[in-house]
């Protein structure tokens, strides 16, 4: 397959958390004899097992897996950092001969490793600034600012997510333009590589009993000691980090804000908004193409991404 001219370069494989990604990614890799990339955002950092839902070594079936555990809990991610490693790995794949196999549910870093989006740098001062004045007033009053010099980004960007604020005001700062007009649009036409996107999909009902089945999982299988863990290693620290889904409540719990029950409860909640803010990201982007992971059709989802291969190299 690889051969053809319309191959594809690069597959995608995308989607809401617990839509079943990471197994079609690892059928797929083998039967290309192709490598994973990971694109989640969280699983790029070390001791992040249990809840980022990262695939054991076993669970990965013998098929490497690349850009996981790479940063400490304590560094802040950036998009820019994942779109230098990722090109770089996809780039040593391809001149070994081997298709890498994109999987995750971080949509801008899926973006970011196969599309031409330019990501503006970071000023220091700027940021310090902005960080201060977050720290003295509230995110509230940094969103109210935002919404006057960029009301699309005010409306994409959560009241309490301070971080995602002041990055958007220090964007702003540094280039004089809006935040939303450093982000290209889904459609835009800007690939780096030939790249065919699938997209796993799950009726809602079923979606959310797949994630709090899957958080049930995370508590027992250890996610209190795997915070308290990174705790010790600076996890509170790390501006990123603290902020992953799970942990966050954890960490509040182990603080004495609420106890252990409600922090389940909180994680699973947050699990869901998560998941329907990735399925709406992913479902704006018209190069898609989307398959049920729904149970009755778990045995034909292989099968029919393999199809979608095959159609791409013969159109």
């Amino acid at each position: 397959m690889s051969s053809a001219s319309g191959a594809p370069q690069v597959v995608a494989v995308v989607g809401p958390t617990a839509a079943g990604k990471s197994d079609l990614g690892i059928a797929l890799a083998r039967r290309l004899g192709g490598e994973v990339v990971n694109a989640d955002a969280m699983q790029l950092y070390r001791g992040m097992d249990i809840g980022t839902a990262k695939l054991t070594p076993a669970e990965r079936q013998g098929v490497p897996h690349h850009l996981l555990d790479v940063w400490d809990v304590t560094e802040t991610a950036s998009v820019a950092a994942f779109q230098r490693l990722a090109r770089e790995r996809i780039d040593a794949l391809l001149a070994e001969g081997r298709t890498p196999v994109l999987v995750g549910g971080t949509g801008l870093y899926v973006r970011g490793a196969v599309d031409a989006l330019e990501f503006p740098g970071t000023d220091p001062e700027v940021r310090a600034a902005l960080e201060e004045e977050l720290g003295r007033e509230g995110s509230g009053a940094l969103h109210a600012r935002l919404a006057v010099a960029d009301p699309p980004a005010a409306r994409a960007i959560l009241p309490s997510n301070g971080r995602r604020i002041v990055r958007a005001l220090e964007v702003i700062e540094i280039t004089g333009q809006p935040f939303t007009a450093r982000l290209p649009g889904a459609a835009d036409d800007g690939s780096v590589y030939r790249t065919l996107h699938i997209g796993v999909g799950v009726e809602r009902a079923e979606l959310y009993e797949r994630l709090t089945a899957r958080v049930d999982r995370m508590w027992s299988a250890g996610l209190v000691d795997e915070v308290r863990s990174l705790e010790r290693a600076g996890l509170r620290e790390g501006r990123t980090a603290s902020r992953a889904i799970g942990y966050q409540q954890v960490l509040a719990a182990l603080a004495g804000e609420y106890d252990e029950e409600e922090a389940r409860a909180q994680t699973v909640r947050a699990t869901r908004r998560f998941a329907r803010r990735q399925e709406s990201w992913f479902r704006r982007d018209p190069r898609v193409r989307w398959l049920s992971g729904a149970r009755e059709a778990a045995d034909e989802l292989e099968q029919r991404a393999w199809e979608l291969l095959e159609r791409t190299v013969t159109s």
